[in-house]
């Protein structure tokens, strides 16, 4: 039996946990750190094995809620925008649309691996499976097999054997973040010298996909006047208990029954959003799935192993049948959601499972090869039948229009003094558009720094003399490195100037009719000569019809000759473009990013004599 509580998102309650002191007790509340040591002090008590990891897992999981309350209920309200989680429904006329887009949209690519005996198997997906745009139905998907050029059928197998004498098709151990991935391994006979290309090759993927789809996602707008309300939609309704600067609290009910098809499949069907005033959604800090009565039956089903001295089958059906008793009883789905900004507006998105659609399908995908670098001239094409868009790439470009004074206001100064010898001060910032248009020609000017003590006021003090190896200035990545040991005086601030480089660049709307000279379409493939359009400074995005951005399968760059760099870049998209942008790096700007940093203290420091 696994009694823990699901943790897909941490669930938190404002009330006590692990034995708290009831209403009527007047001492004051205990800390998280004081329960917890209470609570590892109770585990040592617990002498049987199944007993202990029972009492340990559960409360655990409430001791971890309790830590995410604290966490996010102290939170700073700082605004930050985020991309909007309904995007890739919104594209589609129906659920069963998405899912078929998704399975149709699906093809593999042969990649070879650092070895002559490995060849490399990647499934490519129409969609980011990470948030705000993962696929959001219940979806599985299994490999089976390899067809080989010599029609040979390799099965699939969990985990490569190395007593298997012959060839094997396995997850790949090189992709951690890509478990889909496939690795091909041909045997392996010392002193026996085997050329790739004499080995049988992989022609076909087999496998296997199930995808659930609702038979409708409702959406409810709400706003602080909705708070205590309840809004009905056909089965479906919502409750909106609380909507404070950065949280809201909401109840769903689906008085239809879930689909039997769902029955045992665990399911999110709630996609919450919210708004600030300027109508742009707020990234999520964390959500919150059970509510008071919930986190009050797991304390007693916690309090009731407390008080056993063993675990037993009988310990156990009961636990079972009343945790299966209890959820027999909620009719409801609770969630309070954490965001980061003030709410103007919030957007609950119901996904009705209580009809469903079950897709199932054979695969039998062809095994493609697009190198990322080839000096193959054929321009080979890849047309999945599908159209597939780019959400995040209308919040990426705005940073083309990033100013000198954003820049500035974007850095975060961030230090290390774990190694005396090697302290750091960073100045980072987020990631943009105009950082992938930088391109190589820096010229970073000169970069003042000078150390200071610290006067018996707190405030800056005298200059510090010091050697040249004391500190180190790494313009190009943002970073003063020092050497504390080498410092005659302890330093407390540190004063100076360090460049950021900002790109200039222009925007133009091409039709895809009337291109110039130096791009082509073909089909769903824009081409691009380097010698006209070179990389380092120019960047082509499409979009259809519809005026959404298209998203990029994938790019090739055709190396024509053997002397100097790809001449001819070629990007597929999934759809056909009908417009292009052109974003052009036309200067690059180095910008004196002035600072004073007092800095962080290391104990025990003794300075250069």
């Amino acid at each position: 039996m696994d009694v823990r509580l699901p943790l897909t998102t941490i669930g938190l309650c404002l009330m006590a946990l692990l034995g708290g002191c009831s209403p009527a007790d007047e001492k004051p509340a205990q800390s998280l750190e004081d329960k917890t040591a209470q609570f590892e002090k109770s585990l040592d008590a617990i002498t049987d094995p199944k007993l202990k990891d029972a009492v340990s897992s559960l409360g655990g999981s409430l001791l971890l809620l309790e830590r995410a309350q604290q966490k996010l209920a102290g939170k700073p309200v700082e605004t930050e925008y985020g991309d909007d989680a309904m995007a890739l429904l919104r594209h589609y006329a129906s659920p069963q649309a998405l899912v078929d887009t998704y399975i149709n949209g699906l093809f593999v690519l042969r990649k070879d691996a650092s070895s002559d005996y490995l060849t490399d198997l990647q499934p490519v997906f129409p969609f980011n499976f990470n948030m705000p745009s993962e696929f959001p139905f219940p979806h599985g998907l299994e490999w089976q097999s390899v067809t080989l050029s010599n029609k040979q059928v390799i099965p699939f197998q969990a985990e490569w054997s190395e007593t298997d004498p012959g060839i094997q098709l396995s997850p790949s151990s090189s992709s951690l973040t890509a478990p889909d991935d496939l690795t091909l391994a041909y045997p392996f006979v010392e002193g026996l010298e085997v050329a790739k290309s004499s080995q049988p090759q992989p022609l076909t993927l087999q496998g296997k996909v199930e995808v659930i789809a609702p038979h409708q996602v409702v959406t409810f707008n709400l706003t602080k006047k909705d708070i205590g309300q309840t809004r009905t939609e056909a089965n479906v309704s919502v409750t909106l208990h609380s909507l404070e600067n950065n949280y809201a609290e909401v109840t769903v009910d689906n008085r239809a029954v879930l689909a039997p098809e769902v029955g045992d499949t665990p399911l999110n069907p709630l996609i919450v959003q919210a708004r600030d005033q300027t109508g742009q959604f707020l990234a999520r800090a964390g959500s919150i799935n059970e509510d008071a009565a919930q986190i009050a039956f797991y304390q007693k089903q916690l309090a009731e192993m407390q008080q056993q001295t063993a675990w037993s089958e009988a310990l156990e059906k009961q636990l079972n049948d009343e945790l299966q008793a209890f959820e027999r009883q909620q009719s409801h789905h609770y969630t309070k959601v954490y965001f980061d900004g003030p709410i103007d507006s919030l957007e609950v998105n119901v996904l009705d499972f209580s009809a469903v659609t079950v897709t199932r399908k054979e695969l039998n995908l062809p095994i493609r090869r697009f190198d990322r670098n080839t000096t193959d001239k054929t321009i080979q094409s890849l047309t999945p039948p599908v159209v597939v868009y780019d959400d995040q790439a209308g919040n990426w470009l705005k940073g083309a229009s990033l100013d000198a004074q954003q820049l500035k206001n974007s850095i975060r100064i961030t230090q290390s003094v774990e190694d005396a010898s090697a302290a750091r001060i960073e100045f980072d910032h987020p990631s943009s558009f105009n950082d992938e248009l930088l391109g190589s020609s820096f010229d970073p000017g000169s970069t003042p720094l000078t150390f200071f003590t610290q006067d018996d006021n707190g405030q800056r003090g005298t200059p510090i003399e010091l050697p040249a190896e004391a500190f180190e200035i790494d313009p190009l990545r943002a970073t003063i490195t020092y050497d504390l040991t080498l410092f005659p005086e302890t330093p407390a601030y540190a004063v100076g100037s360090m460049p950021l480089f900002l790109a200039h660049i222009e925007k133009h709307g091409l039709d895809a009719s009337q291109l110039p000279k130096g791009l082509e379409l073909r089909g769903n493939a824009l081409l691009v000569d380097q010698k006209v359009f070179p990389a380092q400074d120019w960047r082509f995005f499409a979009k259809d019809a519809s005026g959404n951005y298209l998203k990029e399968i994938l790019l090739v760059s055709h190396d024509a000759s053997t002397e100097g760099p790809a001449v001819l870049d070629v990007h597929y998209f999934y759809g056909q473009p009908t417009q292009l942008e052109s974003y052009q790096r036309t200067d690059l700007e180095t910008i004196e990013y002035g600072f004073e940093v007092k800095l962080d203290k290391v104990p025990n420091l003794t300075p250069a004599q």
